[in-house]
């Protein structure tokens, strides 16, 4: 009888356990790889797959690990260029999203003032979208060309525009794209004045946001360089080998294990402290 009760009491342990644990992992590789496909689509390289991306920053961390080690002979220094030349892959790419979406966000008013022309001159919405992959601003005509294309084989304006909006991957575009979807379902002879009032809309923010960019550039200037100085010092230091090599003790690698630490969280901190409210993407 203690027996059965033993297995019973192990048996209901299990499930409790595996109904709250397992399924955590699934979920955070999920998420995990999400993210990883969202700033690949923001930066504008959707076709880019994200176990090469991972592959790229395995491979830029293992040759800036070998290259200081062969430099400074000394494996904590060498590990810690590794972890930073593995993570420069995402700072590039992060930036180029960065870049992305301001250009988007500046060429956006634009695309809006050639459908309410195309619109006012008896052209469909459909028709209006695709003739942005020739007459529109430059960054958009490629998604345009393609949103042409889709409408072309299949006919179906929704799914052409959420394929539209996953290439675009831009919060402004997700804007549009759902407001031109409203406009499409319910009908009637407002487009012409919801665009106008997108325009004007799109216009004051992004006038705005460059605005405050602009006097936000200095505090994020300084903290790249206030985290930066540090190892260049040490990346010039690693040319002198009697000096680089007091870092091979465990007291020299908890040195910089502190270091990179606080140089981390600083930057976190002065980055959360002076950034703008991020525009978040709508139903995507």
């Amino acid at each position: 009888m203690g027996a059965l009760v033993g297995l019973g009491v192990g048996v209901g342990l299990m499930l409790v356990w595996s109904a709250f644990a397992v399924p955590r992992g699934p979920r955070a590789e999920s998420s995990q790889h999400g993210r990883a496909r969202d700033l690949l689509a923001r930066a504008g390289l959707g076709q880019v797959s994200v176990t090469g991306f991972v592959i790229l920053c395995v491979v830029c961390g293992a040759v800036a690990t070998v290259v200081l080690q062969a430099v400074s002979g000394t494996p904590p220094v060498a590990i810690a260029f590794g972890l930073m030349g593995a993570w420069m892959p995402v700072a590039i790419v992060s930036g180029r999203a960065r870049r992305r979406q301001r250009e988007l966000a500046e060429v956006w008013p634009e695309a809006v003032d050639n459908l309410t022309s195309a619109v006012r001159a008896g052209m469909s919405l459909p028709d209006a979208l695709a003739a942005l992959g020739t007459r529109g601003p430059e960054p958009l005509r490629d998604a345009f060309d393609q949103f042409a294309l889709d409408y072309q084989v299949t006919g179906r304006f929704g799914e052409c525009l959420d394929r539209l909006k996953e290439r675009l991957a831009d919060p402004v575009g997700d804007r549009v794209v759902e407001g031109l979807r409203i406009a499409r379902e319910v009908g009637g002879g407002e487009l012409g004045r919801l665009l106008r009032n997108l325009s004007s809309y799109l216009r004051d923010d992004a006038r705005t946001r460059s605005e405050m960019e602009a006097r936000q550039a200095w505090t994020i200037n300084g903290a790249r360089l206030a985290v930066a100085a540090p190892w260049l010092v040490l990346l010039f230091m690693s040319f002198q080998s009697d000096v680089i090599h007091r870092y091979a003790s465990p007291g020299g690698a908890l040195v910089l294990a502190i270091g990179a630490g606080a140089c981390v969280v600083a930057y976190r901190l002065m980055m959360r402290i002076g950034r703008l409210p991020t525009e978040r993407r709508i139903l995507s």
